[in-house]
């Protein structure tokens, strides 16, 4: 068994180190650079309406890449003396370049989201197209296609199953809904970065478990990206927590997807990486009617302040009666009935209307427990992360012998 790689881990941990005080000082220094040049807004969810600067997430990502930048030569170094060297690793090294390229992809053209305001069928393309590096990697690379079926289905579909080209186009939609299920599950200060934190670090201390199992390789390769992530977005957190100086904007968003997807589609753990979003998952599947526009839904979905009580309540979506579909009644009268929406109908004039509260985790959680201050809110959704972390801990070390031999 080959030893564990401690020194360039050691050396991720203190670039990490080193990135995060250097994140820490940038974030600030930058603030009337970036609402100079107009990206900043308003904190809806205040009432004083102090210029915010936005899109700070591309300083935490820049910090990033330079510290894997500067890394890239690190874990190769035993080949740099030759008698210690039995073969330079061109596919972990293909592996290192393929994932850097991904995550700068998603980078820029996440800023580019901020700065141009794209329209969210954009926002499905984006991801689309910077994973394609990714699947080349993949693809050159393992190009393995072929998955253990779960035991229920084994006595229709056999143990192992090629899945070919659906395989690729199932990493293809990882990538894109890890990047945008970060970003729906947003809104109040500090929820998008504190979300990526917990992930993150739930998924280093999986690495940290796993290092002593087959894959140890590949989970040393998440740990290079994984740390530094965990460092840079804690920086950002600092700033981004309530009261936020700062937003981290849709940039941050696509980049802590991105990153995610690369560790977990080139390193073969893809559905335990899924399991560490189950908040995420129940946000999207909750989402779900507005998101496909089956209900109405506002361009901002985020909380309501009450100025009185200086609370949040939940948002409410308006509409006319004629403009929603018969499936979207239909959803609407089932979820009613269910509690899991707050649904009131009246009649202005001529016209029949509707408002039900928009559909995000965030207000089905005000609606069960009642207007709450937004750095109370922030806390309960953070634990609602972690419990999800936990449960998935649950779901990957024991409840997986229902549906895999281990």
């Amino acid at each position: 068994i080959a030893p564990l790689p401690t020194f360039p881990l050691l050396i991720n941990f203190c670039m990490s180190a080193l990135g995060f005080f250097a994140a820490l000082k940038l974030i600030p220094a930058f603030k009337d650079h970036f609402i100079s040049a107009r990206l900043y807004g308003m904190d809806l969810n205040k009432t004083s309406k102090k210029e915010i600067p936005e899109s700070q997430g591309v300083i935490s990502g820049t910090v990033f890449l330079i510290i894997l930048f500067c890394f890239i030569p690190v874990p190769f170094l035993g080949c740099f003396v030759e008698e210690q060297c039995q073969g330079f690793p061109h596919n972990e090294f293909v592996q290192l370049i393929g994932a850097l390229l991904a995550i700068c992809c998603m980078i820029f053209l996440g800023f580019a989201d901020d700065v141009l305001n794209l329209r969210w069928r954009h926002k499905l393309l984006l991801p689309t197209m910077a994973s394609l590096p990714l699947l080349m990697v993949y693809f050159t690379n393992f190009g393995n296609t072929v998955i253990v079926v779960p035991k229920p289905f084994r006595a229709l579909l056999g143990l192992h199953l090629d899945l070919g080209i659906l395989y690729y186009v199932y990493m293809g939609m990882l990538a894109v809904f890890c990047t945008n299920a970060i970003n729906i599950l947003a809104g109040i200060n500090g929820i998008e970065s504190g979300q990526a934190l917990f992930i993150s670090g739930s998924i280093i201390v999986f690495n940290l478990v796993e290092l002593s199992g087959d894959f140890k390789d590949d989970h040393v390769f998440s740990l290079y990206f994984m740390i530094p992530f965990f460092f840079t977005t804690l920086a950002l957190f600092y700033h981004n927590w309530y009261p936020s100086s700062v937003f981290v904007g849709d940039t941050f968003c696509y980049f802590a997807g991105m990153t995610f997807a690369v560790v977990g589609i080139l390193l073969h753990f893809s559905k335990t990486m899924l399991l560490f979003f189950i908040p995420q998952v129940l946000n999207f599947l909750y989402s779900l009617p507005q998101l496909f526009h089956v209900v109405p839904c506002p361009r901002h979905r985020l909380p309501r302040l009450n100025p009185e009580t200086g609370k949040l309540g939940m948002s409410y979506s308006k509409f006319k009666r004629k403009d929603l579909s018969k499936l979207g009644d239909l959803i609407l009268k089932g979820a009613e009935v269910v509690r899991l929406m707050e649904v009131h109908r009246g009649v202005e004039g001529e016209d029949e209307f509707i408002e039900c509260n928009n559909m995000t985790l965030i207000n089905l959680v005000l609606k069960v427990l009642g207007p709450t201050h937004e750095r109370t809110l922030t806390v309960i959704m953070l634990l609602i992360q972690v419990l999800g972390s936990m449960i998935a801990f649950g779901i990957r070390y024991h409840l997986v012998r229902l549906f895999y031999d281990v």
